[in-house]
């Protein structure tokens, strides 16, 4: 196999790979149907209010909002934020740095 057939076999296999990321299972799916946002406008809107790498993500039912919340852990260099959207309205819940002891 030349290089260049070999770089778009790779090419393809890493499309492939990236483009089933999202339709992995997170924490929590089976509360998706009583979102009226979905994981990835919460995700979005995470990563808009702390920018970095999302490390965990779970859908869960916790008090303050609708009740109903998307958290995500976001690591940033060495500091890891928690985030908490809305899944009925998709406003920002809560944004602030995981402590020692993350839940």
């Amino acid at each position: 196999m030349n290089m260049t057939k070999l770089r778009i076999a790779g090419g393809a296999a890493m499309a492939l790979i990236v483009g089933t990321l999202p339709a992995l299972a997170y924490t929590g799916q089976e509360l998706a149907k009583q979102a009226q946002i979905s994981i990835t406008e919460a995700r979005a809107s995470a990563l808009k209010a702390f920018p970095g790498q999302i490390t965990d993500e779970e859908l869960e039912k916790e008090k303050g909002g609708s009740g109903l919340r998307y958290s995500f852990d976001i690591k940033r260099g060495k500091v890891t934020q928690e985030v908490g959207v809305d899944a009925q309205t998709g406003k920002i819940l809560e944004n602030a740095k995981e402590g020692a002891h993350p839940d």
